[in-house]
């Protein structure tokens, strides 16, 4: 097959998995469910927190961040337990991302892709295995930590379980504590993937 054929093919399919990987955007014309709150709006429990994402976050007070001050007592917890989990966690960061990548597909979240893609690369994840995350197969040349973050995401998603034989292999690669880790992260961004959900949150 010639070679701008096989290329037209490769990006006529990740078209298709981006669009596939999005989960409902907002009717067209439709006001926001959520619509985007302000430093003003939010409730004096919750201002201080308010202003210190401020200050480091690359999208304001919007994405999730905007429908969890609706809380804010939630939001103040989740924000403590996000900072364990993306700064302070026993996992390395590249499985730390590969993992909410892994959640972030499952949950057809188009935001949640957009956030930890680049940081995924970033942190050393093959681009490769994210690309085939996102075409909907099983990442190919996956290092054996990525196999076992991968195969322990997918057994809690679709099983519900993990086997005794992928438990035992997952904590002699990993340990006791990157294995709780792990499904501690999974599990959160299960959580924020549902806040995104909610509102329809879209990427920029």
């Amino acid at each position: 097959m010639k070679t701008w054929i096989k290329r037209a093919l490769g990006l006529g399919l990740a078209a298709a998995s981006v669009s596939a990987l999005a989960q409902t955007p907002p009717t067209p014309g439709a006001p926001p469910r959520f619509p985007q709150i302000t430093l003003e709006q939010i409730a004096p429990e919750g201002q201080e927190l308010a202003k210190e994402i401020l200050k480091i976050s690359s999208v304001g007070l919007g994405g999730p961040y905007n429908i969890m001050f609706r809380s804010p007592i939630y939001a103040d917890r989740m924000k403590k337990l996000l900072d364990y989990l993306r700064f302070n966690t026993s996992l390395s960061l590249r499985l730390n991302e590969f993992a909410i990548l892994i959640q972030g597909y499952e949950w057809k979240s188009h935001f949640e892709w957009y956030a930890h893609y680049r940081l995924g690369l970033k942190a050393g994840l093959a681009q490769s295995v994210a690309d085939d995350l996102k075409m909907g197969i099983r990442p190919r040349n996956m290092a054996p930590d990525e196999e076992v973050v991968y195969d322990v995401s997918m057994a809690l998603m679709r099983q519900h379980e993990i086997p005794d034989e992928l438990f035992y292999k997952a904590r002699s690669i990993l340990g006791e504590q990157q294995l709780v880790d792990l499904v501690a992260v999974s599990g959160t961004y299960v959580s924020v993937a549902m806040i995104l959900a909610i509102g329809q949150a879209m990427p920029p």
